[in-house]
């Protein structure tokens, strides 16, 4: 799946090179083996000077795009979930990567800290002694649209046990887009979903922790919403592209 082409005109314009660039393939489509996804004209030494960018670059986000792919693909087409990224991504790569996972078929998560809200266990874990940390999350997901006024994408809490996913409950309808699932067991991720059907639809569910390539389809099954994969980023290996001169 090749992902990355879209900026190899831009890698010439940022060395000043004097080469043409004809893309033969689009980002986000298959290409077999051996087959030229683009074609650079120009000066020998420009031609060179960005070779090694650009293959760095194309393969990198295309070994992004395909693991996502793979997911994507293992998810397939009965279950409602959707694959998402997560912030796990190489400095300085982030939107690219993010880019890729999408050229991938998958769904970007979140930018950064800046886009959206995810109140997490060590956020939860310094109200542990407040038995009204549910209000507390209330609190804070009113003080977060207001702050954003509108440009707040998602308030997302995380839960680890069904208990404290049970006392989530609590908290009024509009405070909450979207509940994490860290690191459940589809059983249990499967009663969280009809809990959730009865008492709050509006919510998104979203499994999280340790998912692979063998485990994303029973996941699935759960009926939760997203499924998000640090290791579309972190795990993906670069696919391998060369350069022939003719």
């Amino acid at each position: 799946m090749v992902a990355g082409l879209a900026t190899l005109p831009r890698i010439v314009r940022a060395f000043d090179a004097v080469t043409k660039v004809d893309l033969l393939a689009a980002d986000g489509e298959r290409v077999e083996a051996g087959r030229p996804v683009a074609v650079l004209e120009g000066l020998a030494r420009d031609v060179l000077a960005v070779e090694r960018p650009m293959l760095n670059l194309l393969g990198r986000l295309s070994g992004v795009a395909t693991r996502t792919a793979s997911f994507v693909e293992a998810v397939g087409d009965e279950w409602p979930a959707r694959v998402f990224d997560t912030r796990k991504t190489t400095p300085g790569l982030r939107h690219m990567e993010k880019y890729a996972v999408r050229c991938g078929g998958g769904c970007c998560h979140r930018l950064g800290l800046n886009d959206a809200v995810l109140i997490k266990d060590n956020h939860l874990a310094a109200l542990a002694s407040d038995p009204m940390w549910p209000l507390r999350v209330h609190e804070w997901s009113m003080e977060a649209r207001r702050r954003l006024s509108g440009r707040l994408r998602f308030f997302e809490v995380e839960v680890d046990t069904l208990e404290q996913f049970t006392l989530l409950m609590a908290v009024p309808e509009g405070a909450i887009d979207v509940v994490l699932l860290d690191n459940m067991p589809p059983g249990d991720m499967r009663e969280a979903a009809r809990e959730r059907d009865k008492r709050h639809p509006e919510w998104q569910l979203e499994a999280s922790g340790g998912v692979t390539l063998e485990t994303i389809g029973l996941v699935a099954t759960s009926m939760v919403d997203r499924i998000s994969v640090g290791s579309l980023t972190h795990h993906a290996v670069s696919l391998d592209f060369g350069l022939d001169a003719v």
